[in-house]
């Protein structure tokens, strides 16, 4: 018995929940729906405000239809009861209350019916010791309130009154709200008591009709402002779509315009502000497509004439030692260094021109990243150890895997490591390795200069220098970092700047594992550990931003 019990709370706790989930769900689909269209707000608005109007202007309504109609029963009952109580003047008279002779006057007051319809009759005689009297048979003489008899005998002959109550009925029929007016004259009381079945089926039905119109009255106002919001909303709609089709490239899209007023007027000027745009963002693409195609002619046909300077140029530099006078040979060996850095800058600028038409393709394989780094970090290890810098390595004793591209990983890494060496100041550098499921990431940090506030975001731009005024000592030709990006980009990666003044920097390169895999986060911090509370300059740049 109680296994079954608690399988069946469990059972009603399954469904409750259950219940309540479809409930939420709903309630949340419904918010949510009334917080983007601005048509179910009109509406939902409409039909609180106008029900609250009508049920407002319903209760007046009722309250004036229950008053006259009252007020007319309560008119017919006084006519009724002045008939009745000439009537009983007539056969009554002054004389001392006979049974026999009241209760004829009862039956013939009950037997006309007047203008107000079936009532009840009850006479006292005020002469008699008991507070009694004589009724029709059907009727108790307590469904004559105490209140009213009360007032009627301290009352002097001609006095009428009215009130309501409940009539009580002989035998099984129910009790029932009536009107009870009485009067006095002579000796005797008279009452009528009339049922108000008739007037409270009557109100019972008004109510129904102004409920039911009610109904159909809000709901009509509904129905109106909905086709009223949907002429201005379907408009706005479709204006908010054209400006997301424009937004995601489809420059040629345009709004029909229909008539000529507020609505006409926005969708020319949408058309007006796509068809300039789309004007400005054609002449920004020929332009830029020139200005990338003349970076790619001029690196290319500056190629002929830099091989034959490079020619002339060997020449001098071997020959340097025989030449008497110095200082030719000094010029030889800057032109030698000058001619190689102007060749890297060719070969950048070709890479940059590549990226920019798109042209760049990724060849990738599986390899491990601690041994990339380990080889750019002996390809540079003289140039540290010239600037004074010592290289710190820290790598997972697990292989780091990923599918990337060798050559354009192994250049991101040179120029950060060369960038850190730059701008070291002689300090230790530290290289980090990180893997996860999902990612491998290097950090470069240095203990340099550090980067200003808002250098973080500017440290990726092509040409800048967070110092003009600071000599490139290592030949670098200002591109390095922002072919990185784009390296890392093509890679679906990060690579993301932290500095602080004073305390150096930080550049974190993060990819996935797999190639074309969306990077959702990367093993190692961005901003040091031990870097204290400085706030991060933060440079994310991701695929696709």
């Amino acid at each position: 018995m109680n296994v079954d019990m608690r399988r069946a709370k469990r059972f009603v706790r399954r469904g409750l929940g259950a219940v309540r989930r479809v409930l939420q769900g709903a309630a949340s689909a419904g918010y949510l729906r009334w917080r983007r269209s601005i048509q179910v707000r009109v509406v939902t608005s409409t039909l609180f405000i106008s029900a609250i109007v009508v049920a407002i202007l319903g209760a007046f309504l009722m309250q004036q239809v229950s008053s006259a109609l009252m007020d007319g029963k309560v008119k017919a009952a006084r006519l009724q009861l002045d008939d009745g109580l000439a009537q009983v003047q007539r056969d009554l008279g002054n004389s001392t209350g006979d049974g026999s002779r009241l209760n004829s006057t009862i039956d013939r007051l009950k037997a006309r019916s007047g203008p107000s319809g079936l009532y009840e009759v009850y006479i006292r005689d005020t002469t008699e010791q008991y507070f009694d009297g004589y009724t029709t048979n059907e009727l108790r003489q307590e469904s004559v309130p105490k209140r009213l008899r009360e007032e009627l005998k301290n009352a002097p002959a001609g006095s009428r009154a009215y009130t309501y109550g409940k009539l009580s009925y002989v035998g099984d029929r129910s009790n029932e709200r009536g009107l009870i007016v009485g009067g006095k004259t002579g000796q005797f009381e008279l009452y009528y008591l009339f049922p108000l079945t008739q007037e409270q089926q009557t109100l019972t039905n008004v109510s129904r009709s102004l409920a039911g119109v009610g109904i159909v009255l809000v709901l009509l106002l509904a129905a109106i402002a909905s086709l009223v919001t949907r002429q201005v909303v379907i408009p706005v709609r479709l204006a908010a779509q054209g400006a997301q089709r424009l937004a995601a490239g489809r420059l040629e899209e345009r709004m029909r315009v229909r008539g000529e007023d507020d609505l006409a007027r926005l969708a020319r000027s949408f058309n007006d502000m796509a068809a300039n745009l789309q004007e400005k963002i054609g002449e920004l693409e020929d332009l830029s497509q020139v200005q990338r195609q003349f970076v790619s002619d001029v690196s290319h046909e500056l190629r002929t004439p830099l091989t034959t300077i490079r020619i002339a140029a060997d020449m001098l530099y071997e020959n340097r030692d025989g030449f008497a006078d110095p200082s030719v040979g000094r010029s030889a060996e800057l032109l030698q260094s000058q001619l190689e850095r102007f060749e890297s800058l060719l070969a950048d600028l070709l890479e940059i021109s590549r990226h920019d038409a798109g042209a760049a393709t990724l060849d990738a394989e599986s390899l491990d990243m601690r041994d990339l780094v380990l080889r750019v970090v002996g390809d540079i290890q003289g140039l540290a150890e010239r600037k004074g810098s010592k290289v710190i390595l820290q790598l997972p004793g697990e292989p780091c895997m990923a599918e990337v591209d060798r050559r354009r990983v192994e250049r991101i890494l040179r120029n950060l490591l060369v960038n850190a060496v730059e701008h070291g100041d002689g300090e230790d550098i530290v290289v980090s390795v990180g893997a996860d499921r999902d990612a491998v990431a290097v950090a470069v940090r240095d203990h340099g200069v550090g980067l200003k506030p808002g250098e973080g975001q500017m440290v990726f731009d092509r040409f800048w220098r967070a110092d003009p005024a600071r000599a490139r000592t290592t030949g670098g030709t200002g591109l390095g970092l922002s072919i990185s990006r784009e390296d890392a980009q093509l890679h679906g990666g990060w690579l993301q700047a932290w500095g602080e003044p004073g305390a150096g920097s930080q550049f974190r390169l993060s990819l996935p594992r797999v190639a074309g895999a969306e990077l959702r986060g990367s093993p190692l911090p961005l901003v040091p550990p031990g870097a204290g509370d400085a706030r991060p300059l933060f440079a994310e740049l991701e695929a696709g931003e």
